[in-house]
């Protein structure tokens, strides 16, 4: 398939095809790459996707305690508090 590149205000683009859109997985955002003279778009990452849950589900099961670790020998002398 080829795309022409149209001018997108001060920017050029190319349209694709809704089709195609969904076939990647494209939502709102892409990332992209140029690697060897090619353009790479895939779909962008979501770090944190259902973190939410996830913690949710912490707190039902009571695994949502907060972790205090002891202060180290930097913290008990050089640290002011």
């Amino acid at each position: 398939m080829k795309a022409s590149i149209i001018k997108i205000g001060n920017s050029k683009g190319i349209r694709i095809p809704k089709p195609i859109i969904e076939q990647c997985g494209f939502n709102r955002e892409v990332e992209m790459e140029v690697h060897k003279k090619k353009l790479i778009i895939r779909p962008a990452k979501r770090p944190r996707k259902d973190w939410e849950k996830a913690f949710k589900a912490m707190a039902g099961d009571r695994d949502d305690k907060t972790i205090y670790l002891p202060a180290s020998k930097w913290d008990e002398d050089e640290w002011e508090w």
